[in-house]
């Protein structure tokens, strides 16, 4: 064999271990969230919200079975993996650029993921992103992206997730700009299929 040959033969080996955990990391639900640290010190008002699930278990156990609200908040923590939430207030505008949450848009095009639900208004300034990432039609992540000029939140939710029960968890937790997306994707006249 000849060594043009050989080094071929030599790549075609070494590639499937070399692209197979940059697909593995791709297909992730967890998004790598920047440091957003100096959003946080122009902010007015910041959440920070990262739970795993060592926590959601045990804050699922607490919730008291006997209440029909909770009970359904309970059964929602029972398929989440991990809530990850950033949002920030700021009291003027263009305290922050479209380059800081680039990053994490970059993460949510392709890679698995799929918009959901894509809302500018032009005139406010508003914007919303919902994506989810499926397999074998159960959902493996939930990651919302809403700017305005004086308000980010980046949320993404990994684990298996109902996004027609989002509301009771966004009640449970206090999640920022869950109930608008809920609202959007599910008109009143229109039922959303459990994902």
């Amino acid at each position: 064999m000849n060594k043009p040959l050989r080094k071929l033969a030599l790549a075609a080996l070494l590639l499937p271990m070399t692209v197979m955990p940059m697909i593995s990391a791709a297909q992730s639900p967890r998004l790598d969230l920047p440091d957003l640290q100096s959003l946080a010190h122009n902010a007015s008002d910041t959440v920070n919200i990262s739970l795993g699930p060592w926590l959601l278990h045990t804050a699922g156990a607490l919730i008291d079975d006997k209440d029909p609200n909770a009970l359904s908040a309970k059964q929602l923590l029972a398929g989440i993996d991990s809530i990850r939430v950033r949002s920030f207030e700021f009291s003027r505008d263009a305290a922050y650029s479209a380059a800081d949450i680039e990053p994490v848009r970059r993460q949510l095009d392709g890679h698995g993921w799929t918009p959901l639900l894509q809302s500018h208004d032009r005139n406010t300034g508003e914007q919303v992103d919902v994506y989810v990432m499926m397999d074998n039609d159960r959902t493996k992540g939930f990651a919302l992206i809403s700017s305005e000029p004086r308000q980010l939140t980046i949320i993404n939710i990994t684990g298996s997730i109902d996004l027609a029960s989002l509301p009771a968890l966004e009640r449970r937790l206090h999640l920022p700009a869950v109930s608008a997306v809920t609202e959007a994707t599910n008109p009143p006249s229109a039922v959303m299929p459990s994902l």
